[in-house]
């Protein structure tokens, strides 16, 4: 399936903010091996190009590394990866609160609403 991409962005980016998201969600494990660029391209529906940029720029964030002739895998360094994941939470709670704010909630309502759904969602199970 190609994906969709916003023109807002560049492409690189958005493929590499997918791959970090799944690095943070756990789909992606420490010292997981990447799809090879030719592969990766053709699953995500881009230029071979737009791959190896994308992956030079999670190299150059040291979320992963390239190892020669054996390709690209997540990286095992711990304190990368909980850098990652408090960077993209951070980036999760500004876009909350900045659609808040938008919505014209106050701090203390916007506690309030996440409280009530916290309780609300403690009741269904899952």
């Amino acid at each position: 399936m190609v994906e969709e991409y916003s023109a807002s962005k560049p492409i690189y980016l958005q493929i590499a903010d997918r791959i970090i998201r799944e690095i943070v969600r756990r789909e992606r494990h420490p010292g997981d091996k990447l799809p090879s660029v030719r592969e990766m391209a053709l699953q995500a529906g881009v230029n071979p190009n737009t791959i190896q940029r994308t992956y030079s720029e999670l190299e150059r964030m040291t979320i992963v590394e390239t190892k020669r002739g054996q390709g690209t895998f997540v990286t095992e360094e711990d304190d990368v990866l909980s850098v990652l994941n408090q960077k993209v939470q951070r980036e999760v709670i500004e876009i909350f609160i900045k659609n808040m704010k938008e919505l014209g909630l106050s701090k203390e309502e916007m506690i309030e609403s996440i409280k009530r759904y916290g309780e609300e969602n403690d009741r269904d199970p899952v």
